[in-house]
Formats: C-alpha cells, sequence, structure tokens
C-alpha cells in the first residue's frame, strides 16, 4: 500500500445523499453525489426507507462515474473508507455493506469511519494551508448540530456540546413548512429573508440564558424556537393579520445564526484555541458565513470553511479521513463492524484491528 499518498474511494450514505469520492492522499479527485432530496421533497421530509432503496439504485452508478472523474479503476485502490454512522441506520446499511464487498473482492483493506469527524476531513483536500490542530468545528446539518474540540483528526476528537432535540436543519425544515416553503427549508428561508429585517421580531436564543449555560454551555436547542415561531405566525393569522414572510424568514434565521455562532466563539475563547472550523449543510446559509466572518473577525479567531461542494454530506470527506488514517499508521477496520446510527464522535475509526 501507498501510505505516502494512498489512493481511497470513500463511501457516503449517512442520510440522502450518495456520495462516493475518490482522493490522492490529501487531492480531490472526484466528489460525485446523488440525492435523493426530490423523492423526500414529496413528504416534506426524509423518509428512512425511501433514502435506503435509493442508495441501493444509486450507489453502482455512483461509483462507476467517480471512478471514470479521478481517470482510475478499482485495482488502483489501496483502501476504500466508508461511513459507519452516525445516520439513518438502513441508509448506513447499504454503504457498509457495498464497502465491504469492494474491500473483500479488491482484497485491500477498510476504513469505517465517523461521519462528523468526516467534516472535519473535508479541510484537508486541496486547500494552501494544512488544517491546524486543536481546532474548534462547529458541524451544522439537517441531522447534526455539533461542536467538537479536535486536538488531532485521528486520534484526538472531543464533544463540547449537541442539539438536545431538533437540529439547525431540521427547525429549518419545519418552520419553512409552516410559512408555506417547499422543503429542504434551508434553501427556502434564505431566499424568503431577502429584504427582510432580521430585528423586526425578536425569536428566543435556546439555552443561552445564565441558568442555562451552567448545563448546557455548548449545547443547542432549536425546538422551543419553532414552536415561537409557530405561535407569532398563528397570533397574526387568527387576529387577521398579514404575515410578513420576509421579516419572520429573517428573523428566524438571525435566531439561529445567532445560537449557533454564539456558541461556537465561546468555545473558542474559553478553551484559548483561536481557530474555528465550519461544516455541514447549513453551511451553505449565506448569513451563517457572513455572521461567522463578523465574529470570527472581532474575536481574533481564524476561521476556514471548505467549498460548499465539500460541506454537504459527500464521499470525498470520507475518503481524505481514510487517508489520513492510512498515512498516519493507524491499521484498518476488521469486517465485523456494524452500522451504529449513533456513533459517537469520539470514536472516528470503528473495529480497528490490532496492529
Amino acid at each position: 500500500m501507498n501510505r505516502e499518498a494512498p489512493l481511497i474511494l470513500g463511501i457516503e450514505t449517512s442520510c440522502d445523499e450518495t456520495g462516493v469520492g475518490i482522493v490522492r492522499g490529501t487531492t480531490l479527485l472526484a466528489n460525485t453525489i446523488a440525492s435523493s432530496m426530490d423523492e423526500h421533497a414529496r413528504y416534506g421530509g426524509i423518509v428512512p426507507e425511501v433514502a435506503a432503496r435509493a442508495h441501493l439504485e444509486a450507489l453502482g452508478p455512483t461509483i462507476r462515474a467517480a471512478l471514470a472523474e479521478a481517470s482510475v479503476t478499482l485495482d488502483d485502490l489501496d483502501a476504500v473508507a466508508v461511513t459507519s454512522g452516525p445516520g439513518l441506520a438502513g441508509a448506513l446499511m447499504v454503504g457498509v455493506g457495498a464497502a465491504k464487498a469492494l474491500a473483500l473482492s479488491l482484497d485491500v483493506p477498510i476504513y469505517a469511519v465517523n461521519h462528523l469527524v468526516g467534516h472535519v476531513g473535508a479541510d484537508l483536500l486541496d486547500t494552501a494551508a494544512p488544517l491546524e490542530t486543536p481546532t474548534v468545528a462547529l458541524l451544522v446539518s439537517g441531522g447534526h448540530t455539533s461542536l467538537l474540540l479536535v486536538r488531532d483528526l485521528v486520534s484526538d476528537v472531543e464533544l463540547l456540546g449537541e442539539t438536545i432535540d431538533d437540529a439547525a436543519g431540521e427547525a429549518f425544515d419545519k418552520v419553512a413548512r409552516l410559512l408555506g416553503l417547499r422543503y429542504p427549508g434551508g434553501p427556502e428561508i434564505d431566499r424568503a429573508a431577502i429584504g427582510g429585517d432580521p430585528r423586526a421580531i425578536r425569536f428566543p436564543r435556546g439555552l443561552t440564558q445564565p441558568k442555562d449555560l451552567v448545563a448546557h454551555r455548548y449545547d443547542f436547542s432549536f425546538s422551543g424556537l419553532k414552536t415561537a415561531v409557530a405561535r407569532w405566525v398563528e397570533q397574526r393569522e387568527a387576529a387577521g393579520e398579514p404575515v410578513p414572510l420576509a421579516d419572520v424568514a429573517a428573523s428566524f434565521r438571525e435566531a439561529v445564526v445567532d445560537v449557533l455562532v454564539s456558541k461556537a466563539v465561546a468555545a473558542c475563547t474559553d478553551l484559548g484555541v483561536p481557530r474555528l472550523l465550519l461544516g455541514g449543510g447549513v453551511v451553505a446559509n449565506s448569513r451563517l458565513r457572513e455572521v461567522a466572518i463578523e465574529r470570527a473577525d472581532a474575536a481574533g479567531i481564524a476561521l476556514r470553511i471548505p467549498p460548499l461542494s465539500l460541506c454537504t454530506d459527500n464521499g470525498a470527506m470520507i475518503a481524505a479521513l481514510g487517508a489520513q488514517l492510512v498515512m498516519a499508521g493507524h491499521p484498518p477496520s476488521t469486517l465485523d463492524f456494524g452500522a451504529d446510527s449513533t456513533l459517537p464522535a469520539t470514536e472516528i475509526q470503528m473495529a480497528a484491528s490490532v496492529a
């Protein structure tokens, strides 16, 4: 195996996007994604059974497309990496099964890796400056909202905090639905907020009161915010008054962004870590990026945001993390690992064999 710049194929099937990426060391060769989002839009949200079937149908063509994009063959691969969790159990099983079959048939090692840590690994691909550690990572997606302290990408990741109810992406989807907007909610609310006043309505900021910060300093909660938006809209409608869509969307978005960035910056300040990395699909939100840049700059924090194509769920980030494990000399995973829908962020690699 080439341990200096290993050629890794990564498979990601944790939710609704079938991602296959190929990297050589830290060089991105292919990042191919097949999304089943349109199928889920019919139901207004992710349907696990639909996601699993879509992965099953898309995985073969997506692997072939990635190999063609990278101009390599399966026989060229040094190893296979796959998301083993967290995520939707059925969806994860499709990717895990395919990765095991590839590894066995090609007689190459397999690395079962953590989806959340993979988002951090995405920042390693084709960047001019290497990722410095320790760094705080804010990961925001439809299923996850987490703050991590990454001391070493392949061996030392600490979970600082996470959502205790809805993830930020879920809150965007649910609020979009009650405002009559389409799924997925993040882009729809971003568009609806254009021209709106983010200070028009002071929606609550979950877990930011002094009493909350004692036990939940780095945790998130968006369920109460979602309910507050619903009650505000209901009251306007009951009074026969028009609902100012742009103001509601902008004010809701501001509340989410304020909490996300405030807690991330607080973690950097408290821990003396002047570096912050953003990851996850919600990073596509224009206001989140804008506020993060402003506040990080004001606090003297170096902010890193991977290209948006690498922020959403993708196989390239999984391949990148697998490559880092290989280059660091970590042994591969054994074949007895399974899909773990609740895999903790601290478990970077599953079922590593004894060297």
